[in-house]
Parts: structure tokens; C-alpha cells; sequence
């Protein structure tokens, strides 16, 4: 199974990079989590065939992450695809993506697609199965609009792949990413402390609590950027590729 970085950007694009956008694939899986505003392009450029993927998990309703949902959905049904596709995100998550259907294409909601969709609201620590992917979500803090607000534990192929989404530090980090083959942990700031995302001093504090088994930072500002030849963890790239 591997992970591909399509997008570890932040909401500004800080060096050039496309919005949150992950795409994991294995022997009985193909999924996205997060699906930022760039994601088609971000896929395409990568040579990622989209009507492989079966599953798509939203972390929150910020464009930096949701935003990208219109323009692959019109993608696939401008593509023929037939293939089922699922979108689970948090609770009201079919209404938020009907505003921005509507937003971006008007009546594009209304659209029957040529292919199945379904869209499933996910509520916090209680897990779901999709096919071979288990996915338990936990809540985060990441201020009050755009929410809610969704970290991510995800069992596929005998393997754990834990995203933390967006957020300042919360205790439900820890079981969350505990053991974690992989940790996709924000970065946002080096040792600067703000409300509502996640400095990587404050979160070293608590990785002998979470002792993932790989760590990479993700979603940095140019002040992290900045620093990437200093780090002591592994930092995404767009384009990278960790293999579980």
C-alpha cells in the first residue's frame, strides 16, 4: 500500500504548493482524503487515475479541502464514469456539498450523475467500514465555521494512516494517531502558538504519547518552509510517496 502527497498545501499555497489532497492506494483499495480546490489539476498532473478511486473522506468544509469536490464530480460525469463513488465527511456534509455544487456550477446539484453516488455524514468515534477501509473519526478544533471538524484514523491493508486535518492541539489527537503506521500531522508554525492550528513544538510535546511509527509534517506556512532543511521529521512534498 502507498500514500501520494497530491496536494500537502496550505488555504494560501505557501511555496507553490496545491491545496490538502492525499490518495491511497493497495491491493483492494483507492481512496482520497481531502480533495482541496486544486485536486483535479493536482491529479492530473500526476498521471492519478480518478475513476480508480471508490472513496473520498473530507475533513472539514474549508475550500483548502473540500473545495475540489465540484470540479471532480463534473470531471466524472464529464468522463462517463460508471464506477460507484462514495464522499463521507462530517455531519452535513450532503447540504455543504450541494451549496458549493451550486456556488461554482450553477445546477450542477440537480445533475443525476451516470455513476452512483453516495455522500454519508460521519459522527465522531464510531467507526465505518468502506469496502477494506475502516475509518474512525475523531473531533478536532479548528474555530467554528467550516466545521465540524474531523481528524482521521484509517485501517486498510493491515496498515494505520492517522491525519490529524487542520487543528490547534486537542487530547483526541492521541488516540487518534496512537501507533500509527503512519502520522500526517499539520505543521503550521515552528514554535509559534495560535488559535485553532498546530505549531510542531507543541507537537512534539505529545509524540511520546501518540509514538507513531513514521511521521510526516504537512499543511506548513512559509515560516515552517522555511526551516525544511533543519527539521528533524520527515516533511510532504507534492508528489511524494511514503510506502506501508
Amino acid at each position: 500500500m502507498q500514500l501520494q502527497f497530491v496536494g500537502c498545501g496550505d488555504a494560501f499555497g505557501s511555496g507553490g504548493r496545491s491545496n490538502t489532497c492525499f490518495h491511497v492506494t493497495g491491493d483492494h483499495v483507492n481512496f482520497l482524503i481531502d480533495c482541496g480546490a486544486s485536486s483535479l489539476p493536482a491529479l492530473k498532473r500526476q498521471g492519478i487515475i480518478r475513476d480508480g478511486i471508490d472513496l473520498i473522506l473530507i475533513t472539514h468544509f474549508h475550500g483548502d479541502h473540500f473545495g475540489g469536490l465540484p470540479f471532480l464530480l463534473l470531471d466524472a460525469q464529464f468522463a462517463r464514469r460508471t464506477r460507484p463513488l462514495v464522499v463521507a465527511g462530517p455531519e452535513g456534509i450532503e447540504a455543504r456539498l450541494a451549496q458549493v455544487m451550486e456556488a461554482l456550477f450553477e445546477n450542477s446539484s440537480k445533475t443525476k450523475q451516470r455513476f452512483e453516488l453516495s455522500v454519508v455524514a460521519l459522527r465522531p468515534e464510531e467507526k465505518r467500514s468502506f469496502g477494506a477501509v475502516e475509518v474512525t473519526p475523531y473531533p478536532v478544533v479548528h474555530g467554528e465555521s467550516g466545521g465540524p471538524f474531523l481528524a482521521y484514523r484509517v485501517e486498510a491493508g493491515g496498515r494505520v494512516i492517522a491525519y490529524s486535518a487542520d487543528t490547534e492541539w486537542t487530547e483526541t489527537l492521541i488516540p487518534a494517531a496512537r501507533d500509527a503506521d503512519l502520522f500526517i500531522a499539520e505543521a503550521y508554525y515552528y514554535d509559534r502558538i495560535v488559535k485553532n492550528h498546530l505549531s510542531l513544538t507543541t507537537l512534539e510535546a505529545h509524540l511520546a504519547e501518540i509514538r507513531p511509527k513514521r511521521l510526516v509534517l504537512t499543511h506548513m506556512s512559509d515560516d515552517m518552509l522555511g526551516r525544511l532543511d533543519t527539521l528533524a521529521y520527515a516533511a510532504a512534498s507534492d508528489g511524494m510517496i511514503v510506502e506501508l
